[in-house]
C-alpha cells in the first residue's frame, strides 16, 4: 500500500492532457539576432556606397541608428507583453526590412530625382509602430473571433473604394488623394484571413462531416459553406472588376488552404486548382489587360524581334542570367534597364543579378522560415481559431512570394504585386508588420506553460436576473423530482 500512494498521488485523470514542455524564452536570442540583422544591413548600405561613389555613404550611421532604435523598440514590447514569442520572427522581419531598404536607396542613385528610400524607412517606422500597438494592446488572439464578420465587411469595403478613383498602370487598386496615396487591397487581406479562420473554425465539424459525396470528395451542405463561398466570391469580383489579380489570387489561395486545413481533406486542394486554372484561363481570355501580361509571359522576346526593344519581363531575365550563381556584387549590375517598376514589381531582379543565385537562395530561406514559424505555432495552439489564423497568416507571404517570383522569372504571368518588405510600398510594409504581429502574439500563446486562459468576451452581456424566491406555501420549482 505504501509504494503505491505516491503512484496514485501524482496520477492524472485519463481526459486531461500531459503537460506541454516548458519551452525557454529567448529573448537574449532574439536581441543578438536582431544585431545581427541590423549590422547585415548596415554592411550592405555600406557596400553599395563604395560600388557607386567609390566614398561611405554620408547617411549610414543615420540609417543605421533608425533601423536599430525601431528594432530595439519591437524587441522591448515584445519582452514585455510576449515573453514567449518565437525568437526568429522579429529579426527576420527586421533583416528582410533592412534589405530592402539597402536595394531601394541603391535603386535610388540610379534615379537621382525620385528617392524611394526615404519614404520606405517612413513607412518602415510606421510598420513598426503598429507592429508595437499589435503586441502590447493585442492581449488574447481569440479575442479576434469574435470580430469575423466584422472584418468580412471591412475588406469589402477596403476592396470597393479604389473603384472610384481612376486607374494607374492598367489596374485600380490605389486610393490618392493630395499626392497622398494607399492601396487599401494590402489592409484587406488580414481582415479577410481573420474571417475566414473564425467562420472555419466555428463550422469546421459541419464542412467535414455534413454533406453529400460526389466523386469521393465530402461536399459542405450549403447552409454551411454558403456565407464564407458568398463574401469569397464578392471579394473576387471586386479584384478582377479592378484588375488587381495577383490580390484575387492570393484570397483564393488562402482561401482553399484554411479550407482544406479546416476539414483535413485534401481533395479541396484539388477542386482548388482546377477553379483557379479554369478562373486564370477565362480572365486571361476576355480581360484585354490581363490578356496582355500572358502574351508577354508566352512571347518575352518578342519585343526584340520585332524591334521595338526588350519588356521589363525580357530585362529581368536577363538580369538573372547576368548574376549567375554568385552575382555581379552589389550595386554593379544593370536591373535599372528595366524601368519604372524596377522599385517594386521587379526588385527581385536587381537582388537576383547583384547577389547571384546564392544570394536568392538565402532570400527565400529567410521566407520560408517565418512561414515554417508560422505554421510550428500552429500546430502548438488548442484553439481551432487560433490554429487556423497562424496558418492562414503565414501563407500569406507564401503566396505573395510565389506569385512575384514566379512573375518576373517567367514562370507565370506578371500580377503587378509587392515583394514582402523588400519592394517599394508603404500599404505593403506596414500591412507585413501587422502580419508579423499577429504571429508574435499567436506563437506566444503557443509556447506559453500553463492553460490557456478563456478569452474575453468582445461585448458585454446582461447577467439573467436571480430567480425569485418561492411563496411561503409554495412548491420550489425542484420538488419531487
Amino acid at each position: 500500500m505504501t509504494a503505491t500512494a505516491p503512484a496514485a498521488a501524482t496520477a492524472r485523470p485519463a481526459d486531461t492532457p500531459p503537460p506541454l514542455p516548458l519551452l525557454p524564452r529567448r529573448r537574449g536570442i532574439e536581441l543578438a539576432l536582431l544585431v545581427g540583422a541590423v549590422l547585415i544591413s548596415v554592411c550592405g548600405y555600406v557596400v553599395v556606397g563604395l560600388a557607386r561613389r567609390h566614398a561611405l555613404p554620408g547617411g549610414a550611421l543615420r540609417y543605421g541608428a533608425g533601423l536599430g532604435g525601431l528594432a530595439l523598440l519591437a524587441h522591448l514590447a515584445v519582452r514585455l507583453r510576449a515573453p514567449h514569442a518565437d525568437p526568429l520572427l522579429l529579426p527576420t522581419a527586421v533583416l528582410l526590412n533592412g534589405l530592402g531598404l539597402v536595394l531601394i536607396f541603391r535603386l535610388d542613385l540610379e534615379t537621382p530625382g525620385d528617392h524611394a528610400a526615404p519614404t520606405q524607412l517612413m513607412w518602415s517606422t510606421v510598420g513598426v509602430a503598429l507592429f508595437i500597438a499589435v503586441v502590447l494592446l493585442l492581449g488574447d488572439h481569440r479575442v479576434l473571433a469574435g470580430y469575423a464578420y466584422r472584418c468580412a465587411a471591412f475588406a469589402l469595403l477596403l476592396m470597393a473604394a479604389p473603384i472610384l478613383f481612376p486607374a494607374v498602370n492598367g489596374a485600380k487598386i490605389w486610393i490618392r488623394i493630395a499626392g497622398f496615396s494607399i492601396q487599401p487591397g494590402e489592409f484587406a487581406k488580414v481582415a479577410i484571413t481573420v474571417f475566414f479562420a473564425g467562420y472555419l473554425a466555428a463550422k469546421r465539424h459541419a464542412l467535414a462531416h455534413v454533406g453529400r459525396r460526389v466523386l469521393r470528395i465530402q461536399l459542405p451542405a450549403g447552409r454551411v459553406l454558403g456565407p464564407i463561398v458568398a463574401i469569397w466570391l464578392i471579394s473576387v469580383a471586386v479584384l478582377v472588376l479592378e484588375h488587381d489579380l495577383g490580390t484575387s489570387l492570393v484570397f483564393f489561395g488562402v482561401f482553399v488552404v484554411l479550407l482544406y486545413v479546416a476539414t483535413g481533406r485534401a481533395g479541396w486542394i484539388a477542386v482548388g486548382l482546377l477553379l483557379a486554372t479554369a478562373g486564370a484561363a477565362a480572365v486571361g481570355t476576355l480581360e484585354p489587360h490581363v490578356h496582355g501580361r500572358v502574351e508577354d509571359w508566352q512571347h518575352p522576346f518578342a519585343g526584340i524581334a520585332e524591334g521595338r526593344g526588350a519588356g521589363q519581363l525580357a530585362q529581368s531575365l536577363f538580369a538573372f542570367a547576368a548574376g549567375g550563381v554568385l552575382g555581379t556584387g552589389l550595386g554593379q549590375g544593370h536591373s535599372a534597364l528595366i524601368g519604372f517598376a524596377m522599385k517594386s514589381d521587379f526588385i527581385l531582379a536587381t537582388f537576383g543579378e547583384e547577389l547571384g543565385l546564392a544570394g536568392l537562395t538565402a532570400l527565400f530561406l529567410l521566407y520560408a522560415l517565418l512561414v515554417a514559424r508560422g505554421y510550428r505555432a500552429a500546430l502548438g495552439l488548442r484553439d481551432p481559431f487560433g490554429g487556423l489564423l497562424a496558418v492562414g497568416l503565414a501563407v500569406l507571404p507564401a503566396l505573395q512570394v510565389f506569385v512575384i517570383a514566379g512573375g518576373v522569372t517567367g514562370l507565370i504571368p506578371l500580377t503587378g504585386m509587392a515583394m514582402p518588405f523588400l519592394a517599394q510600398g508603404g500599404s505593403s510594409v506596414v500591412t507585413n508588420w501587422i502580419i508579423i504581429a499577429l504571429l508574435v502574439r499567436v506563437s506566444d500563446r503557443a509556447r506559453a506553460p500553463g492553460p490557456e486562459p478563456s478569452p474575453r468576451p468582445p461585448r458585454r452581456t446582461r447577467k439573467a436576473p436571480p430567480p425569485a424566491a418561492p411563496a411561503d406555501g409554495a412548491p420550489s420549482p425542484g420538488a419531487g423530482r
